[in-house]
């Protein structure tokens, strides 16, 4: 048998051959463009609270700045602001390449590791607690990215502005009065891992795998004074202050360089950003930042009708509590949940590591699972999201990460998936491409079970994306991936023979079908599905870019032969194991089975599928029920918006808009969506804010190559009258919509790559051919 090649080894020869992502997160930027005018705020565009968070409610009510790399949760307290500030790559943890004896990897915040905060910084001013205060409120501005509170403090008025500006890379807050008021107080800087400051204004640190990390501040005021104080910076009678930090660490997406960039020197980058940004006026880098927020949000917009007077005078907490409790519609709130999560996809994945399960948002330094990336449902719905809803861009950190890991995937592959304590090593004794385990670090490395399908959804997840923007520089960057994803199951395929036809099938060795079930089940439905998928994915780039046509064949063949899925004769549910039994639970919130339905599109509601198999489809979605966990009730509401019913699909997103209470499954007073792990304990998981609003977006516009489908499953609620701007579409165009009672009235197509495809409703069909760049406008669809 031939010797693989060693770690290294295969690191270093991939680097040589371009597979990998070549800047730091963290390094220099080019000074920005600086506008002179700002807009003006838009109310349909803020959320609003009467109260601030505290330290012990972070997570629930502290409100969410990022850049995209650099994140915050902030509490807006008048006495005391506090700032949890992390990092997007501020990860412990290492390789953790070895299995232990049950075939697992190693699962710990040691081993496997852990995102983590980078900082904390607090602002107190001692004249300010809460209780001395009247008229607070602060604002969540979605449109411009701004958080800002405002209060009267012995006739004062007092506001402060936060925001995470990409330009300038630092997070800047901005204290103003009007009528007369001063500031005075302390900012402390604080590490939260036992770190010595060596300065009041900057320290740094090394976690025990190496990454080095740092940050710093700076502060500066009008009309008083600012200086160092021991262990604080000390403001005195400022008519305005502002403070700015910033930090990061030297994680490089270069698995030969082992994730490390050895040249880069955090804390001192840390010190040359917030001295940078501080060469400038407040409203200056506010301005700037503005600008560059809205270059992305303002490319969508949705309208889903009007709501009450009486529903916009309630703050965003009682709004979300009044619509659990009349049932009545919210129009407008429900408009701006789904913004809300474009405003969590722009402040959280520009430039950097992808998303993971809490985003860059923490509370502490032990997230449960690590914050860490799951690959059987959670990162890939993050990013269902993105190309939906006019933010193609903020997908490519998903694209980069996988980019980056695939040397480091290669290598664990051909190095432990053939260990004999790996109960899902390949029964042919073959072992070529790559996969990954359920969850993934920054590192290369893998957490808890192999996950052999992992791959191949992955893969699926990145093509999709290529069918929404149809760049062929992704689809350049993508096809090592596809291409060693499809490698690896021409390794272990096994031929299987149907006991009631004698066909000869191929099917996928033991797996599980996440997370339930059999553990080690041959030709789980899951599996079969995104093997289907990926193999004609990578025929078609394969095709597209000119490569591969012999393998691509085999590939091809090898598809034709594949076992698909059949609906139980004892059930008449689709079923999940190649047995006619339910062999887990049934209202299971994973529906790893319906995996062809959404995000695949092989089951179609359009006379396409066999009716007998959207019937075991139907079948198995409903009897998983309509109340689980946010990311599932997601799904669920995605699933039913394809099977086009608009009831289904808007109960499962009013469910995910209930209000959390206790730690129930449900919605926090800041919007983020809360997840029960045990009884009377919830915890953030931000998928849900994610996929919540793809299923509000597909529920209004069905897409694949070579079709559109307008209001495939349009709710009541929303009927009267709405419309949809800059919503991306498969097959390459992006799509403007609006409809009045229940029926559209005018779409818009414009091509950004796509040149051919049919506009459907309601059973109708026009076919509309254009050139990159050109556009058309159908009106009176409904006739």
């Amino acid at each position: 048998m031939e010797t693989p090649p060693s770690r290294r080894g295969f690191l270093t020869v991939a680097a040589a051959t371009g597979a990998l992502a070549a800047l730091p997160a963290f390094t220099a930027t080019a000074a920005p463009r600086r506008p002179t005018e700002a807009p003006a705020p838009d109310p349909r565009h803020q959320l609003w609270w009467r109260a601030p968070a505290d330290e012990h409610s972070m997570i629930e009510r502290g409100l969410p700045v990022g850049n995209g790399r650099l994140g915050a949760l902030a509490s807006n307290d008048p006495g005391r602001e506090l700032l949890l500030v992390t990092d997007a790559t501020m990860w412990t943890g290492g390789p953790n390449d070895t299995l232990d004896s049950d075939g697992q990897f190693p699962y710990g915040r040691a081993d496997f590791g852990s995102l983590t905060l980078l900082a904390r910084l607090t602002v107190d001013l001692p004249d300010h607690d809460l209780g001395a205060v009247t008229g607070y409120r602060r604002t969540l501005d979605l449109a411009q990215g701004v958080v800002t509170t405002s209060y009267v403090r012995s006739g004062v008025t007092y506001q402060r502005q936060l925001f995470a500006s990409r330009p300038d890379d630092a997070i800047v807050l901005h204290f103003t009065q009007q009528g007369g008021g001063r500031h005075t107080g302390t900012v402390t800087l604080e590490g939260t891992h036992g770190e010595k400051n060596t300065s009041a204004t900057s320290f740094a640190g090394t976690f025990a795998n190496g990454v080095r990390y740092g940050a710093a501040i700076t502060a500066y005021g009008s009309g008083g004074t600012v200086r160092v104080t021991g262990t604080h910076v000390s403001f005195s009678n400022c008519r305005e202050l502002t403070v700015v930090v910033s930090g990061g660490t030297d994680y490089a997406p270069d698995a030969a360089a082992h994730y490390r960039d050895p040249s880069l020197d955090p804390e001192a980058l840390a010190r040359a950003k917030v001295r940078a940004a501080a060469g400038h006026a407040a409203d200056t880098l506010l301005r700037t930042h503005v600008a560059d927020h809205q270059a992305l949000y303002e490319r969508f917009d949705i309208r889903l009708g009007t709501s009450t007077a009486q529903q916009r005078a309630l703050d965003t907490w009682e709004r979300i509590s009044a619509r659990a409790l009349d049932d009545a519609p919210d129009p407008e709130l429900e408009a701006a949940y789904l913004q809300f999560g474009r405003y969590l996809m722009i402040s959280g994945s520009r430039g950097s590591l992808p998303m993971g399960l809490q985003g860059l948002w923490l509370d502490g330094n032990d997230p449960d699972w690590m914050g860490d990336y799951h690959t059987d449902i959670n990162i890939q719905m993050n990013y269902w999201l993105a190309d939906r809803v006019g933010l193609p861009s903020c997908f490519d950190a998903f694209t980069d990460y996988c980019v980056a890991q695939l040397p480091s995937w290669t290598d664990l592959t051909r190095r432990l998936f053939d260990d004999p304590r790996n109960r899902y090593r390949n029964s042919s004794g073959k072992n070529a491409g790559w996969t990954v385990a359920i969850s993934t670090n920054p590192f290369g490395g893998g957490g808890w079970w192999w996950h052999p399908a992992g791959n191949a959804w992955l893969c699926n997840s990145l093509w999709e994306h290529y069918e929404f923007t149809a760049s062929r520089a992704h689809l350049k960057k993508i096809y090592p991936l596809l291409k060693g994803a499809c490698e690896f199951w021409e390794a272990r395929l096994l031929t299987h023979t149907l006991p009631d036809s004698g066909r000869e099938v191929l099917i996928a060795d033991s797996d599980w079908s996440p997370e339930q079930g059999p553990l080690d089940a041959k030709g789980i439905t899951y599996a079969q599905e995104l093997i289907w998928a990926l193999f004609g994915n990578y025929r078609t780039a394969a095709a597209e870019l000119g490569r591969d046509a012999d393998h691509a064949r085999t590939i091809g063949t090898l598809r034709d032969r594949l076992y698909l899925p059949a609906v139980s004769p004892k059930t008449g549910r689709l079923e999940e194991w190649m047995s006619p039994d339910d062999l887990g639970e049934t209202t299971h919130r994973h529906l790893s089975p319906l995996i062809g339905l959404f995000p695949g599109d092989r089951i179609r509601p359009d006379g396409s599928t066999p009716a007998a198999l959207v019937d075991g489809a139907t079948a198995l979605l409903t009897a998983r029920g309509m109340n689980s966990f946010g990311w599932a009730n997601a799904w669920r509401a995605l699933c039913w918006a394809r099977l086009k019913d608009a009831g289904k699909a808007y109960q499962l997103i009013v469910n995910n808009l209930r209000p959390s209470s206790g730690g129930s499954n449900g919605t926090a007073p800041n919007l983020f969506d809360i997840y029960e792990v045990d009884k009377g304990r919830g915890i953030f998981q931000i998928d849900a804010n994610f996929g919540t609003p793809a299923a509000v977006a597909e529920m209004l516009l069905y897409s694949r190559p070579g079709h559109l489908e307008l209001l495939p499953a349009l709710p009541d609620a929303w009927a009267d009258s709405g419309s949809l701007t800059g919503a991306g579409a498969r097959g390459g165009f992006v799509v403007d919509l609006r409809w009045q009672d229940g029926k559209p009235t005018e779409v818009r197509i414009r091509s950004v790559g796509g040149t051919m495809t049919s506009v459907g409703y309601a059973g109708t069909s026009r076919t509309v051919r254009l050139k990159p760049g050109e556009s058309v406008t159908l009106k009176d669809l409904a006739r």
